[in-house]
C-alpha cells in the first residue's frame, strides 16, 4: 500500500519560486522525480509541430512541473500539513493508511 502526501486532484498553494502564493488542483504527480503540475501555475511557452491533434502547430502555453517541495497542501482553505493514520488488525498488520490533516487532526482521505 504507497501512499503519497500529495495527489491528483488535490488543491495546493505554491510556496516558494516565482508563482508563490498561487493555488491550483494538482493535475499530475511524478512519485519518482518529485514533481507536480498544478493547474493554472508555472506557464511555459512551447513550440509545436503539426499533428494530427494540432493541424497548425504553432505556439502553446502549457503548465511546466513543480518541485513538490514547493507546494503544500490546502485543507478548507488553510495551507497544512499532511501526516498519516495507520490502522492494524490484532496481528499488527497494516489494514488501512489514512492522510489527516496536521493543523485540525482530520481525516482527509
Amino acid at each position: 500500500m504507497s501512499t503519497s502526501k500529495i495527489k491528483k486532484g488535490d488543491m495546493v498553494k505554491v510556496i516558494a519560486g516565482g508563482e508563490i502564493d498561487k493555488e491550483g488542483k494538482v493535475l499530475s504527480v511524478d512519485k519518482k522525480n518529485g514533481k507536480v503540475i498544478v493547474e493554472g501555475v508555472n506557464k511555459a511557452i512551447c513550440h509545436e509541430k503539426p499533428s494530427a491533434k494540432n493541424p497548425n502547430g504553432g505556439i502553446v502555453e502549457r503548465e511546466a512541473a513543480l518541485d513538490i517541495s514547493n507546494v503544500m497542501y490546502l485543507h478548507n482553505g488553510q495551507p497544512t500539513k499532511i501526516g498519516f493514520k495507520v490502522e492494524k488488525d490484532e496481528n499488527g498488520k497494516v489494514v488501512k493508511k489514512s492522510r489527516i490533516a496536521k493543523k485540525t487532526g482530520e481525516v482527509i482521505d
